[in-house]
């Protein structure tokens, strides 16, 4: 039995409402699962090995609930553009380029070990629609000791000539990945994901949905991102009453775990249908910022019990790190409230810390959190460098942390009790 116990200053968040903080404690995990935390080991565990990191904040990796994996090199380019036209001109032609494997297995390698670099130990992940590229990601994620959700993307209507597949062919396909891989690995899963609606015809929405079901295999897909596009899906679906409606009709959402990516314009029914059939929400704020899509009313969302993480969207986001895009989070949540609502709290600090962990990871099940039975995903913070001489406490260095922390202040990273070194 796999044993392991972490020394140091521990802080999480079990619930958004605040922080635990434990100083100068221990963590105790078998196979990979939290047992308990600990002032003092009992003597039935101090035979097991110890990693000291005493004066070290322990905290949950970070999970990142909805990226694009072919658009890493795009990072940084076309954000003068909004949502439509920046797919047109600089996503779909990059995302064309992934037939060819030895280009797909560069930049996947700068992927990864960017995601271990600045902590993220879950990842839920967009490949394109070629099947040997996402292939080859899945197995480098394996690899890689982290883990993740990746999905073949589905496209047969409204894209370019290159990225436009065979309808049943784009179904047949996502088949063979589900059952090649979903029980190959621990850690690294198939997720089913039609891009959007408006590039999903019926018939494969249908197909995608009975795989679905059929397999128990999750589903992600966005949902309301852009005004044009809640427009557009309503032209292409006049028989059916909003965008939620459209994935509802087909099997593609909350019939098995989703997550839904941005969630701006959502009506009022449709975050009730999420809150029924436990959908996910992705939060994504530096994207929602750079293509000029709104900001998502996340306080609604909470209120309403909808289970909401964090999203890095590479590469409308510009930056891949979760704590960066906590305080992203907080900052799109004051300016809601001061422009536009003034019922919808901002976020606190311990709310978005909570989202970058237990809030997304709940998606891989008992993942984000240190309570008991939780995976051991840890990383291990060397705070030292942000501190200026001053006594604080461990709420107000996880703030720091935060706010003006970034990889070089991680250490040490676990997945499942593992310690996770950088990817080759």
């Amino acid at each position: 039995m796999a044993k392991i116990v972490l020394k140091g200053d521990i802080v999480f968040t079990s619930n958004k409402d605040r922080f635990e903080t434990y100083e100068d404690y221990y963590i105790v995990a078998e196979n990979g699962k939290v047992v308990g935390i600990y002032e003092e080991l009992a003597d039935e565990y101090k035979n097991y090995p110890i990693k000291d990191y005493t004066g070290k904040m322990i905290i949950p990796g970070f999970v990142d609930l909805h990226l694009h994996a072919p658009q890493y090199p795009n990072r940084g380019l076309g954000l003068d553009k909004e949502l439509i036209p920046w797919l047109n001109t600089y996503t779909f032609p990059e995302e064309s380029k992934y037939r060819d494997i030895e280009y797909a297995k560069k930049v996947y390698s700068n992927l990864i070990k960017d995601l271990w670099r600045v902590g993220t130990t879950r990842s839920v992940i967009f490949s394109s629609i070629h099947r040997e590229s996402t292939k080859l990601l899945m197995d480098m994620l394996m690899d890689s000791g982290l883990g993740a959700y990746v999905g073949k993307v589905n496209m047969d209507r409204n894209t370019t000539p290159e990225l436009t597949e065979d309808t049943q062919r784009s179904i047949v396909e996502t088949e063979e990945i589900i059952l090649e891989y979903k029980d190959k690995s621990n850690l690294v899963k198939p997720i089913i994901t039609p891009r959007f609606v408006p590039t999903c015809s019926v018939e494969l929405m249908k197909g995608l949905g009975k795989l679905a079901i059929n397999n128990g295999i999750p589903v992600q897909s966005h949902l309301s991102e852009n005004v044009s596009e809640v427009e557009w899906v309503k032209e292409l679906h006049p028989e059916l009453p909003d965008y939620v409606s459209v994935y509802n009709e087909y099997g593609l959402f909350g019939q098995t775990n989703t997550i839904m990516a941005h969630c701006i314009y959502n009506t009022e029914n449709e975050i009730d249908i999420m809150a029924r059939n436990g959908v996910f929400a992705a939060h994504c704020p530096y994207s929602n910022y750079n293509l000029s899509s709104g900001i998502m009313p996340v306080r609604k969302f909470l209120d309403k019990k909808v289970p909401v993480g964090l999203g890095s969207d590479i590469s409308g986001g510009n930056n891949l790190s979760i704590p960066s895009v906590m305080v992203a989070a907080i900052q799109a949540s004051k300016i809601k409230w001061l422009e536009t609502d003034k019922k919808l709290q901002p976020l606190t600090s311990s709310e978005a810390f909570f989202l970058g962990t237990k809030g997304g990871g709940i998606f891989f099940g008992k993942v984000g959190s240190f309570e008991e039975g939780y995976d051991l995903d840890a990383l291990i913070i060397d705070d030292s460098s942000l501190m200026c001489g001053n006594e604080l406490s461990l709420e107000e260095r996880i703030q720091k942390f935060m706010y003006i922390g970034d990889d070089r202040n991680i250490i040490h990273r676990y997945v499942r009790g593992n310690e996770v070194s950088e990817p080759k």
